[in-house]
Formats: C-alpha cells, sequence, structure tokens
C-alpha cells in the first residue's frame, strides 16, 4: 500500500483538479495546462532582462541578468519544456526560470519546439538542437557564453535534453557541461517496476503517458532509436554528466534511476535525486519543504557546471 503524501503536496494535488480540462481534446487539454501553469507561476525575478527572440521561425525566450556580464558571456542553460510533448510551450514554463533565477546567476534560453501531433519526432529534436547551434555560434544574444552550456528538461523536455546530448554524440559534437533531467521520459517500453506500481499516480498515469507517446512517436519503429527515447541505447559513454531529479509516486521514477545507472555504468558521472513524498509535476509546489530542497540541489548543481 502506497504511503499517503504529505499534506502539503495533497493540497497541491487537490488545487491541480481546478484546471482539468474539460474534455479530452487536444485545444481543452492546451488551455487547461496553460491555466494550470499559470497560477502556479511566480512573479518575475527582479534585476532581469527577458526577451523573445525569433531564430529563423523558432521562438526563443531569453532571461539574462541584468549589468555586466562575466568575462566570455553568461554561463547558458538551454531549457527544454515539459508537457506531454503536445501541450507546452514558452508561456506555460515561464515558471522553472523565474524560479531558477532566484537561486542561481546565470542565463536560461527557453525553446519553444514544434508539439505533437502536428509535429512528431524528430521536428521537436531538431528545433532543440537548432536552439542549441545558435547557442554555440553565438546567434541568441552577444552577453551569452558560447561554450559554458549546459541543458535541462522536465518530463517530456527531459526526454528531449537527453535526446539533444545523445544526437551531439552521434555528430561527434561536444556535449554539453550537464545535463539536467526532471522527471524524464526515456523510454517507451512499460518494463521498469514503477510503471506498474504507480501507474494511477497522481499528476501522471501510464494512460496519460501512452496517449502522449502516440503522438510523439507515432512511428512504433522509432521508439527503438535512443534520439528518441535514450534509455534504448547500448552505449552510454561520452555523453555528459548528469543530474537526474525524480519523483517516487510517479511512474517514470525508474526511467530517470535506471539512466542514471546506465551512465555510471558507463563511467559517466551522474547522480540520482529521488523526491520520496514528490509526484510527477511537483517541482510547481512551491513552499513545499521537499520541493524547495529540488530547486537547492538543481540551482547547487548547474552553479557547479557552471563555474567549477
Amino acid at each position: 500500500m502506497p504511503q499517503p503524501l504529505h499534506p502539503a503536496m495533497q493540497a497541491y494535488i487537490d488545487n491541480s483538479k481546478r484546471f482539468t480540462p474539460t474534455d479530452n481534446s487536444l485545444a481543452a487539454r492546451r488551455s487547461a495546462f496553460l491555466r494550470a501553469c499559470r497560477h502556479c507561476t511566480p512573479p518575475p525575478p527582479e534585476g532581469w532582462l527577458i526577451e523573445d527572440i525569433d531564430l529563423q521561425g523558432l521562438r526563443l525566450r531569453c532571461y539574462q541578468p541584468t549589468g555586466p556580464a562575466p568575462e566570455g558571456g553568461w554561463p547558458t542553460l538551454l531549457y527544454i519544456h515539459g508537457g506531454g510533448w503536445d501541450l507546452g510551450n514558452l508561456d506555460t514554463h515561464d515558471w522553472f526560470a523565474y524560479s531558477l533565477a532566484q537561486r542561481a546567476r546565470l542565463a536560461i534560453v527557453a525553446v519553444e519546439y514544434r508539439l505533437a501531433p502536428e509535429h512528431a519526432f524528430p521536428a521537436p529534436l531538431e528545433d532543440c538542437l537548432k536552439a542549441w547551434a545558435a547557442l554555440r555560434t553565438g546567434k541568441v544574444d552577444a552577453n551569452l557564453s558560447q561554450t559554458t552550456l549546459m541543458v535541462a528538461g522536465d518530463s517530456a523536455g527531459g526526454t528531449l535534453a537527453a535526446g539533444l546530448c545523445r544526437a551531439l554524440l552521434s555528430a561527434g559534437q561536444p556535449q554539453p557541461l550537464g545535463q539536467l533531467l526532471v522527471y524524464p521520459v526515456l523510454t517507451a517500453r512499460q518494463h521498469l517496476p514503477s510503471m506498474h506500481e504507480h501507474a494511477q499516480a497522481p499528476m501522471m498515469t501510464v494512460a496519460g503517458l501512452t496517449q502522449s507517446l502516440q503522438g510523439f512517436l507515432p512511428n512504433e519503429a522509432e521508439r527503438n532509436n535512443p534520439c528518441a527515447m535514450p534509455l534504448e541505447a547500448d552505449d552510454f559513454a561520452g555523453l555528459a554528466p548528469a543530474l537526474v531529479m525524480v519523483a517516487r509516486v510517479d511512474p517514470l521514477c525508474d526511467h530517470g534511476i535506471a539512466y542514471a545507472a546506465a551512465l555510471t555504468a558507463h563511467n559517466v558521472p551522474a547522480e540520482v535525486w529521488v523526491g520520496k513524498g514528490m509526484v510527477h509535476s511537483s517541482l510547481r509546489a512551491f513552499g513545499v519543504a521537499e520541493v524547495e530542497q529540488a530547486w537547492a540541489r538543481m540551482a547547487a548543481q548547474l552553479l557547479r557546471w557552471a563555474y567549477g
């Protein structure tokens, strides 16, 4: 029998039910997701410049501290949003950048990749790679470093962040200084224990995941492609160091644990942090003690990667 969640986490779950879609249509789900995320978004950080950038039709949002940039430019995190590959956009995920900006002095560039099912894999990953290439070549902002670069993603964004590292490795290009993955989806198979133990977990069910996967990977052969589902790789050597944050009460919990173990087995520095009382999406449950601990752990790791 699963242990009951802390009252503060249960209150977050109960409050989220206010944003249940009116029906299961894509339009209703996108609208509800936007409202839910905006409800949880903290105020914009003071002392930060936030601007949207059009990169040949690809929309980016750049968050950077005001004032002089360090020599070589601001260390920069490419952030890839979650939302099942089919729901999110830049406006749904300001909360991530706003919260991180309160804890870590580095620039954040969020990418609004094309969404499934209108644009299935590899289109979303191609957009993320385009944004990464623009950072590497200084085409986003002159104040951003072209070399001190990291990547992060939550949920479906975690899939794409890990997929970006795999695609760069396959192309013989430099890895990010680190990959930060938050409750990522890393395999389309359902063999891992948490997929059964928490199949009906709050905020994420296996049925909901299956629906999202159908839009992202309608071609079942692609589900074996490590750039799409990074746990399907045979060799993990050469990938970026990783911090993987997972929620214990989440069907995806063992995805992140297995990925960190695979990296470690191939001599890649990797750590997994388990939020024992957390559920999927609960990084937005600001004020809950364990969630605040998660934010502190992520910020500390990003600063280590950025500044040594």
